[in-house]
Protein backbone atom coordinates (compact mmCIF):
# COMPACT_ATOMS: atom_id res chain seq x y z
CA UNK A 1 0.00 0.00 0.00
CA UNK A 2 1.45 3.36 -1.06
CA UNK A 3 1.95 5.96 1.67
CA UNK A 4 2.41 8.89 -0.74
CA UNK A 5 -0.43 11.42 -0.82
CA UNK A 6 0.20 11.75 -4.57
CA UNK A 7 -1.15 8.20 -5.01
CA UNK A 8 -4.67 9.39 -4.08
CA UNK A 9 -5.33 11.46 -7.18
CA UNK A 10 -5.75 14.65 -5.17
CA UNK A 11 -5.85 18.15 -6.62
CA UNK A 12 -2.34 19.56 -7.27
CA UNK A 13 -3.02 22.62 -5.10
CA UNK A 14 -4.06 20.39 -2.19
CA UNK A 15 -0.95 18.23 -2.62
CA UNK A 16 1.22 21.36 -2.55
CA UNK A 17 -0.58 22.56 0.57
CA UNK A 18 -0.11 19.18 2.30
CA UNK A 19 3.59 19.30 1.46
CA UNK A 20 3.90 22.82 2.93
CA UNK A 21 2.18 21.57 6.11
CA UNK A 22 4.78 18.85 6.53
CA UNK A 23 2.55 15.95 5.44
CA UNK A 24 5.33 13.89 3.83
CA UNK A 25 3.73 10.44 3.89
CA UNK A 26 0.46 8.97 5.11
CA UNK A 27 0.05 7.53 8.59
CA UNK A 28 -1.57 4.06 8.78
CA UNK A 29 -5.08 5.46 9.26
CA UNK A 30 -4.61 7.89 6.38
CA UNK A 31 -3.32 5.16 4.06
CA UNK A 32 -6.24 2.86 4.92
CA UNK A 33 -8.99 5.44 5.37
CA UNK A 34 -8.47 8.08 2.68
CA UNK A 35 -9.09 5.80 -0.34
CA UNK A 36 -12.38 4.68 1.25
CA UNK A 37 -13.46 8.25 2.07
CA UNK A 38 -12.49 9.68 -1.33
CA UNK A 39 -14.59 6.98 -3.03
CA UNK A 40 -17.59 8.37 -1.14
CA UNK A 41 -18.11 5.34 1.10
CA UNK A 42 -19.07 5.37 4.78
CA UNK A 43 -16.24 4.62 7.20
CA UNK A 44 -15.96 3.46 10.80
CA UNK A 45 -12.40 3.76 12.06
CA UNK A 46 -10.96 2.76 15.41
CA UNK A 47 -8.11 5.17 16.03
CA UNK A 48 -6.94 7.47 18.78
CA UNK A 49 -5.92 11.11 19.06
CA UNK A 50 -2.52 11.60 17.43
CA UNK A 51 -3.05 9.00 14.70
CA UNK A 52 -3.65 11.55 11.93
CA UNK A 53 -7.40 10.90 11.69
CA UNK A 54 -8.33 14.59 11.33
CA UNK A 55 -6.64 14.68 7.91
CA UNK A 56 -8.69 11.66 6.81
CA UNK A 57 -12.06 13.35 7.25
CA UNK A 58 -10.66 16.85 6.63
CA UNK A 59 -9.30 15.99 3.18
CA UNK A 60 -12.38 13.90 2.47
CA UNK A 61 -14.96 16.59 3.24
CA UNK A 62 -12.97 19.28 1.40
CA UNK A 63 -12.82 17.08 -1.70
CA UNK A 64 -16.65 17.05 -1.81
CA UNK A 65 -17.17 20.77 -1.17
CA UNK A 66 -18.43 23.22 -3.76
CA UNK A 67 -17.14 26.62 -2.63
CA UNK A 68 -19.58 28.41 -4.96
CA UNK A 69 -22.58 26.99 -3.08
CA UNK A 70 -22.86 28.92 0.17
CA UNK A 71 -24.58 26.41 2.43
CA UNK A 72 -23.50 23.93 5.09
CA UNK A 73 -22.06 20.96 3.20
CA UNK A 74 -20.07 19.28 5.99
CA UNK A 75 -20.68 18.82 9.72
CA UNK A 76 -18.11 17.55 12.22
CA UNK A 77 -19.34 16.68 15.73
CA UNK A 78 -16.80 16.52 18.58
CA UNK A 79 -17.26 15.70 22.29
CA UNK A 80 -15.48 18.75 23.73
CA UNK A 81 -14.86 22.39 22.94
CA UNK A 82 -11.10 21.82 23.00
CA UNK A 83 -11.25 19.08 20.40
CA UNK A 84 -13.66 21.06 18.21
CA UNK A 85 -11.29 24.02 18.26
CA UNK A 86 -8.33 21.79 17.43
CA UNK A 87 -10.19 20.09 14.56
CA UNK A 88 -11.44 23.42 13.21
CA UNK A 89 -7.91 24.83 13.09
CA UNK A 90 -6.59 21.75 11.28
CA UNK A 91 -9.35 21.81 8.64
CA UNK A 92 -8.71 25.54 8.08
CA UNK A 93 -5.04 24.72 7.43
CA UNK A 94 -6.00 21.91 5.07
CA UNK A 95 -8.34 24.29 3.20
CA UNK A 96 -5.90 27.16 2.62
CA UNK A 97 -5.60 26.22 -1.08
CA UNK A 98 -9.37 26.69 -1.61
CA UNK A 99 -10.47 30.36 -1.84
CA UNK A 100 -13.53 31.60 0.04
CA UNK A 101 -14.09 28.54 2.22
CA UNK A 102 -15.85 29.48 5.46
CA UNK A 103 -15.70 27.28 8.56
CA UNK A 104 -17.55 28.01 11.80
CA UNK A 105 -17.00 26.45 15.21
CA UNK A 106 -20.19 26.09 17.26
CA UNK A 107 -19.55 25.14 20.88
CA UNK A 108 -21.23 25.68 24.21
CA UNK A 109 -19.68 28.14 26.65
CA UNK A 110 -19.37 30.76 23.91
CA UNK A 111 -22.05 33.47 23.44
CA UNK A 112 -24.98 32.31 21.31
CA UNK A 113 -25.76 35.64 19.63
CA UNK A 114 -22.49 36.10 17.71
CA UNK A 115 -22.79 32.52 16.44
CA UNK A 116 -26.25 33.33 15.06
CA UNK A 117 -24.81 36.39 13.32
CA UNK A 118 -22.02 34.32 11.75
CA UNK A 119 -24.49 31.67 10.58
CA UNK A 120 -26.63 34.33 8.89
CA UNK A 121 -23.66 35.08 6.62
CA UNK A 122 -23.44 31.39 5.67
CA UNK A 123 -20.81 28.66 6.09
CA UNK A 124 -19.52 25.63 4.21
CA UNK A 125 -18.23 23.61 7.18
CA UNK A 126 -19.51 23.44 10.76
CA UNK A 127 -17.39 21.94 13.55
CA UNK A 128 -19.15 21.79 16.89
CA UNK A 129 -20.30 20.01 20.01
CA UNK A 130 -23.67 18.18 19.94
CA UNK A 131 -25.34 20.37 22.56
CA UNK A 132 -24.69 23.69 20.82
CA UNK A 133 -25.38 22.35 17.32
CA UNK A 134 -28.68 20.96 18.64
CA UNK A 135 -29.58 24.36 20.13
CA UNK A 136 -29.04 26.07 16.77
CA UNK A 137 -31.12 23.42 15.02
CA UNK A 138 -34.03 23.88 17.42
CA UNK A 139 -33.93 27.66 17.05
CA UNK A 140 -33.78 27.27 13.24
CA UNK A 141 -30.54 29.26 13.05
CA UNK A 142 -28.79 26.28 11.42
CA UNK A 143 -29.91 24.21 8.43
CA UNK A 144 -28.33 20.85 7.66
CA UNK A 145 -30.44 19.79 4.66
CA UNK A 146 -27.48 20.17 2.27
CA UNK A 147 -24.89 18.27 4.32
CA UNK A 148 -22.94 15.84 2.15
CA UNK A 149 -20.43 14.71 4.77
CA UNK A 150 -21.18 14.01 8.44
CA UNK A 151 -18.29 13.23 10.80
CA UNK A 152 -18.62 11.85 14.33
CA UNK A 153 -15.19 12.36 15.91
CA UNK A 154 -14.39 10.47 19.14
CA UNK A 155 -17.88 8.99 19.02
CA UNK A 156 -17.24 6.78 22.05
CA UNK A 157 -16.62 9.83 24.23
CA UNK A 158 -19.73 11.59 22.93
CA UNK A 159 -21.76 8.54 23.92
CA UNK A 160 -20.02 8.44 27.33
CA UNK A 161 -21.07 12.05 27.87
CA UNK A 162 -24.72 11.28 27.14
CA UNK A 163 -25.00 12.87 23.70
CA UNK A 164 -26.73 9.98 21.92
CA UNK A 165 -30.18 11.63 21.73
CA UNK A 166 -28.75 14.93 20.50
CA UNK A 167 -26.64 13.14 17.89
CA UNK A 168 -29.65 11.14 16.68
CA UNK A 169 -31.73 14.32 16.31
CA UNK A 170 -28.90 16.11 14.48
CA UNK A 171 -28.38 13.18 12.12
CA UNK A 172 -32.12 13.11 11.39
CA UNK A 173 -31.83 16.71 10.14
CA UNK A 174 -29.26 15.72 7.47
CA UNK A 175 -30.00 14.11 4.09
CA UNK A 176 -30.20 10.32 4.05
CA UNK A 177 -27.81 10.13 1.07
CA UNK A 178 -24.94 11.79 2.96
CA UNK A 179 -21.53 10.20 3.62
CA UNK A 180 -21.05 9.35 7.32
CA UNK A 181 -17.58 8.96 8.83
CA UNK A 182 -17.33 7.65 12.40
CA UNK A 183 -14.12 7.70 14.45
CA UNK A 184 -13.73 6.11 17.86
CA UNK A 185 -10.73 5.28 20.06
CA UNK A 186 -12.59 2.27 21.47
CA UNK A 187 -15.25 -0.02 20.01
CA UNK A 188 -17.92 -0.69 22.65
CA UNK A 189 -21.27 -2.22 21.77
CA UNK A 190 -22.89 1.24 21.71
CA UNK A 191 -20.65 2.20 18.77
CA UNK A 192 -21.94 -0.80 16.81
CA UNK A 193 -25.50 0.38 17.49
CA UNK A 194 -24.87 3.96 16.43
CA UNK A 195 -23.09 2.78 13.28
CA UNK A 196 -25.94 0.43 12.38
CA UNK A 197 -28.51 3.23 12.75
CA UNK A 198 -26.59 5.98 10.96
CA UNK A 199 -24.31 4.38 8.35
CA UNK A 200 -24.73 2.41 5.12
CA UNK A 201 -22.39 -0.57 4.61
CA UNK A 202 -19.44 1.17 6.27
CA UNK A 203 -15.89 0.00 5.71
CA UNK A 204 -14.34 -0.72 9.10
CA UNK A 205 -10.65 -0.19 9.76
CA UNK A 206 -8.68 -0.67 12.97
CA UNK A 207 -5.39 1.11 13.49
CA UNK A 208 -3.12 -0.18 16.20
CA UNK A 209 -2.63 2.36 18.99
CA UNK A 210 0.26 4.63 18.08
CA UNK A 211 1.49 4.60 21.66
CA UNK A 212 2.48 0.95 21.33
CA UNK A 213 5.64 2.39 19.77
CA UNK A 214 5.97 5.11 22.40
CA UNK A 215 9.05 5.06 24.60
CA UNK A 216 7.27 5.10 27.94
CA UNK A 217 8.76 4.18 31.31
CA UNK A 218 5.81 3.09 33.47
CA UNK A 219 6.10 2.75 37.26
CA UNK A 220 3.43 2.08 39.91
CA UNK A 221 3.71 3.20 43.55
CA UNK A 222 1.60 1.87 46.42
CA UNK A 223 0.20 4.40 48.92
CA UNK A 224 -2.01 4.33 52.00
CA UNK A 225 -4.83 6.80 52.66
CA UNK A 226 -5.70 10.18 51.14
CA UNK A 227 -3.03 12.12 53.07
CA UNK A 228 -0.31 9.73 51.98
CA UNK A 229 -1.48 9.93 48.37
CA UNK A 230 -1.05 13.71 48.34
CA UNK A 231 2.42 13.56 49.89
CA UNK A 232 3.34 10.79 47.42
CA UNK A 233 2.33 13.08 44.56
CA UNK A 234 4.58 15.85 45.89
CA UNK A 235 7.40 13.30 46.20
CA UNK A 236 6.97 12.18 42.59
CA UNK A 237 7.03 15.78 41.33
CA UNK A 238 10.02 16.63 43.50
CA UNK A 239 12.02 13.58 42.41
CA UNK A 240 11.26 13.45 38.67
CA UNK A 241 10.78 17.22 38.15
CA UNK A 242 8.92 16.97 34.82
CA UNK A 243 8.95 20.14 32.73
CA UNK A 244 5.39 19.34 31.65
CA UNK A 245 3.01 16.95 33.35
CA UNK A 246 -0.67 15.98 33.27
CA UNK A 247 -2.07 14.58 36.53
CA UNK A 248 -5.24 12.54 36.06
CA UNK A 249 -8.04 12.37 38.64
CA UNK A 250 -11.39 10.65 38.47
CA UNK A 251 -13.55 13.52 39.79
CA UNK A 252 -13.87 17.28 39.24
CA UNK A 253 -13.72 18.01 42.98
CA UNK A 254 -10.50 16.04 43.49
CA UNK A 255 -9.05 17.73 40.43
CA UNK A 256 -9.51 21.25 41.81
CA UNK A 257 -8.41 20.30 45.34
CA UNK A 258 -5.13 18.81 44.11
CA UNK A 259 -4.32 21.80 41.91
CA UNK A 260 -4.97 24.15 44.86
CA UNK A 261 -2.83 22.02 47.21
CA UNK A 262 0.09 21.93 44.77
CA UNK A 263 -0.11 25.72 44.38
CA UNK A 264 0.07 26.08 48.17
CA UNK A 265 3.22 23.95 48.16
CA UNK A 266 4.95 26.17 45.60
CA UNK A 267 4.21 24.29 42.39
CA UNK A 268 2.60 25.96 39.37
CA UNK A 269 -0.53 23.90 38.74
CA UNK A 270 -3.92 24.50 37.13
CA UNK A 271 -7.09 22.40 37.07
CA UNK A 272 -9.04 21.49 33.94
CA UNK A 273 -12.54 20.10 34.42
CA UNK A 274 -16.07 20.42 33.12
CA UNK A 275 -17.17 23.17 35.53
CA UNK A 276 -14.90 25.82 34.03
CA UNK A 277 -16.34 28.54 31.80
CA UNK A 278 -15.15 28.64 28.18
CA UNK A 279 -12.71 31.51 28.63
CA UNK A 280 -11.22 29.95 31.78
CA UNK A 281 -10.76 26.62 29.96
CA UNK A 282 -9.10 28.38 27.03
CA UNK A 283 -6.80 30.24 29.40
CA UNK A 284 -5.76 27.11 31.30
CA UNK A 285 -4.88 25.33 28.06
CA UNK A 286 -2.96 28.35 26.78
CA UNK A 287 -0.89 28.56 29.98
CA UNK A 288 -0.11 24.85 29.92
CA UNK A 289 0.76 24.63 26.24
CA UNK A 290 2.94 27.77 26.23
CA UNK A 291 5.04 26.57 29.21
CA UNK A 292 3.77 29.19 31.71
CA UNK A 293 2.32 26.42 33.87
CA UNK A 294 4.05 23.01 33.88
CA UNK A 295 1.35 21.01 35.70
CA UNK A 296 -2.20 20.36 34.51
CA UNK A 297 -4.58 18.46 36.82
CA UNK A 298 -7.41 17.07 34.72
CA UNK A 299 -10.31 14.67 34.47
CA UNK A 300 -10.49 12.29 31.52
CA UNK A 301 -13.40 14.11 29.86
CA UNK A 302 -11.70 17.52 30.11
CA UNK A 303 -8.38 16.19 28.81
CA UNK A 304 -9.88 14.44 25.79
CA UNK A 305 -8.56 15.92 22.57
CA UNK A 306 -5.76 17.90 24.20
CA UNK A 307 -2.58 17.43 22.21
CA UNK A 308 0.44 18.95 23.96
CA UNK A 309 3.78 18.43 22.28
CA UNK A 310 6.71 17.06 24.30
CA UNK A 311 4.64 16.06 27.33
CA UNK A 312 7.28 14.66 29.68
CA UNK A 313 5.10 12.84 32.19
CA UNK A 314 1.64 11.55 32.99
CA UNK A 315 0.75 10.89 36.64
CA UNK A 316 -2.31 8.86 37.59
CA UNK A 317 -3.23 10.31 40.96
CA UNK A 318 -6.00 7.73 40.85
CA UNK A 319 -6.12 4.72 38.55
CA UNK A 320 -8.97 4.68 36.07
CA UNK A 321 -11.72 2.11 36.53
CA UNK A 322 -11.13 1.09 32.89
CA UNK A 323 -7.70 -0.30 31.86
CA UNK A 324 -8.27 0.91 28.30
CA UNK A 325 -8.65 4.48 29.57
CA UNK A 326 -5.41 4.00 31.55
CA UNK A 327 -3.54 3.07 28.37
CA UNK A 328 -4.96 6.13 26.56
CA UNK A 329 -3.89 8.36 29.46
CA UNK A 330 -0.27 7.25 29.44
CA UNK A 331 -0.16 7.27 25.64
CA UNK A 332 -0.09 11.07 25.73
CA UNK A 333 3.59 11.04 26.71
CA UNK A 334 6.58 9.58 24.87
CA UNK A 335 5.34 10.55 21.41
CA UNK A 336 7.29 11.22 18.22
CA UNK A 337 10.29 9.25 19.39
CA UNK A 338 10.63 11.15 22.69
CA UNK A 339 10.96 9.34 26.00
CA UNK A 340 8.00 9.61 28.35
CA UNK A 341 7.22 8.84 31.96
CA UNK A 342 4.00 7.32 33.31
CA UNK A 343 3.64 7.20 37.10
CA UNK A 344 0.65 5.72 38.90
CA UNK A 345 -0.47 5.72 42.53
CA UNK A 346 -2.66 2.95 43.95
CA UNK A 347 -3.87 1.82 47.37
CA UNK A 348 -3.97 -1.85 48.49
CA UNK A 349 -7.73 -1.87 47.84
CA UNK A 350 -7.07 -0.87 44.22
CA UNK A 351 -4.69 -3.74 43.45
CA UNK A 352 -7.33 -5.29 41.20
CA UNK A 353 -7.07 -2.22 38.92
CA UNK A 354 -3.32 -2.79 38.60
CA UNK A 355 -4.02 -6.41 37.67
CA UNK A 356 -6.57 -5.24 35.08
CA UNK A 357 -3.90 -3.03 33.46
CA UNK A 358 -1.47 -5.97 33.35
CA UNK A 359 -4.11 -8.18 31.76
CA UNK A 360 -5.01 -5.52 29.20
CA UNK A 361 -1.35 -4.82 28.30
CA UNK A 362 -0.50 -8.54 28.43
CA UNK A 363 2.60 -7.62 30.42
CA UNK A 364 3.50 -7.15 34.10
CA UNK A 365 3.96 -3.64 35.47
CA UNK A 366 6.85 -2.31 37.54
CA UNK A 367 5.99 -1.56 41.18
CA UNK A 368 8.54 0.54 43.07
CA UNK A 369 8.82 1.95 46.59
CA UNK A 370 8.31 5.65 47.30
CA UNK A 371 11.07 5.42 49.92
CA UNK A 372 13.60 5.04 47.08
CA UNK A 373 12.76 8.52 45.75
CA UNK A 374 14.52 11.70 46.87
CA UNK A 375 13.28 15.27 46.50
CA UNK A 376 15.76 17.79 45.14
CA UNK A 377 15.55 20.61 47.69
CA UNK A 378 17.22 23.08 45.32
CA UNK A 379 14.80 22.61 42.44
CA UNK A 380 13.50 25.74 40.73
CA UNK A 381 9.71 25.46 40.72
CA UNK A 382 9.27 28.55 38.56
CA UNK A 383 8.06 27.82 35.00
CA UNK A 384 10.21 29.16 32.14
CA UNK A 385 7.57 31.46 30.66
CA UNK A 386 5.18 34.22 31.79
CA UNK A 387 1.91 34.88 29.95
CA UNK A 388 0.65 38.35 29.03
CA UNK A 389 -3.04 38.79 28.17
CA UNK A 390 -4.00 41.44 25.60
CA UNK A 391 -7.56 42.83 25.61
CA UNK A 392 -7.94 42.51 21.86
CA UNK A 393 -8.18 39.60 19.47
CA UNK A 394 -9.38 38.24 16.16
CA UNK A 395 -12.51 40.43 16.10
CA UNK A 396 -10.29 43.47 16.50
CA UNK A 397 -8.14 42.36 13.53
CA UNK A 398 -5.19 41.61 15.83
CA UNK A 399 -2.77 39.09 14.33
CA UNK A 400 0.25 37.21 15.75
CA UNK A 401 2.55 39.27 13.54
CA UNK A 402 1.28 42.51 15.11
CA UNK A 403 2.13 41.25 18.60
CA UNK A 404 5.52 39.84 17.64
CA UNK A 405 6.41 43.02 15.78
CA UNK A 406 5.43 45.23 18.73
CA UNK A 407 7.66 43.18 21.00
CA UNK A 408 10.74 42.84 18.80
CA UNK A 409 10.89 45.96 16.66
CA UNK A 410 11.10 48.93 19.03
CA UNK A 411 11.95 47.25 22.34
CA UNK A 412 14.72 45.03 21.13
CA UNK A 413 13.30 41.92 22.80
CA UNK A 414 14.95 39.01 20.97
CA UNK A 415 12.51 36.85 19.03
CA UNK A 416 13.73 33.73 20.82
CA UNK A 417 12.51 35.23 24.12
CA UNK A 418 8.94 35.31 22.77
CA UNK A 419 7.00 32.07 23.05
CA UNK A 420 3.64 30.84 21.81
CA UNK A 421 1.01 33.37 20.71
CA UNK A 422 -2.68 32.42 20.95
CA UNK A 423 -5.41 34.63 19.53
CA UNK A 424 -9.11 34.30 20.38
CA UNK A 425 -12.04 36.48 19.33
CA UNK A 426 -11.61 39.15 22.01
CA UNK A 427 -8.32 38.29 23.74
CA UNK A 428 -4.78 37.30 22.82
CA UNK A 429 -2.07 35.63 24.89
CA UNK A 430 1.69 35.77 24.43
CA UNK A 431 4.32 33.83 26.38
CA UNK A 432 7.53 35.67 27.32
CA UNK A 433 10.73 34.42 28.97
CA UNK A 434 10.79 35.48 32.66
CA UNK A 435 13.75 37.84 32.25
CA UNK A 436 11.93 39.86 29.58
CA UNK A 437 8.39 39.78 31.00
CA UNK A 438 8.32 43.22 32.65
CA UNK A 439 9.95 44.87 29.64
CA UNK A 440 7.46 43.20 27.30
CA UNK A 441 4.53 44.24 29.50
CA UNK A 442 5.67 47.89 29.47
CA UNK A 443 6.27 47.81 25.71
CA UNK A 444 2.83 46.43 24.86
CA UNK A 445 1.03 48.77 27.27
CA UNK A 446 2.74 51.92 25.97
CA UNK A 447 3.10 51.08 22.27
CA UNK A 448 0.55 50.67 19.51
CA UNK A 449 -0.51 47.56 17.60
CA UNK A 450 -2.46 48.02 14.38
CA UNK A 451 -2.38 51.74 15.13
CA UNK A 452 -4.22 51.34 18.45
CA UNK A 453 -3.45 50.99 22.16
CA UNK A 454 -4.48 47.80 23.96
CA UNK A 455 -4.66 46.99 27.66
CA UNK A 456 -2.17 44.28 28.59
CA UNK A 457 -1.70 42.47 31.90
CA UNK A 458 0.38 39.67 33.31
CA UNK A 459 -1.85 36.69 34.21
CA UNK A 460 0.55 33.89 35.21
Amino acid sequence: MSTAFSSLGLDAALLANLDSMGYQSMTPIQAQGLPVVLQGNDLIAQAETGSGKTAVFGIGLLARLNAREFNVQALVLCPTRELADQVGKEIRRLATHIPNIKLLTLCGGAPFGPQVGSLEHGAHVIVGTPGRVMKHLRKATLKLDRVGTLVLDEADRMLDMGFYDDIAEIVAATPSHRQTLLFSATYPEAIEHISASMQKNPTRIVVEATHTQNKITQVFYEVGGRGERLSALVTLLGHYQPASCVIFCNTKIECQEIADTLEEKGFSALALHGDLEQRDRDQVLVLFSNKSCPILVATDVAARGIDVKDLEAVINYELSYDPEVHVHRIGRTGRAGKEGLALSLFSPSETHRVTAVEDYQKAPVTIAALSELHINQKQDLRPPMVTLCIDGGRKGKLRPGDILGALTNASGIPGDQVGKIDIFDHHAYVAIQHAMADKALHQLNTGKMEGRFFKVRKIY
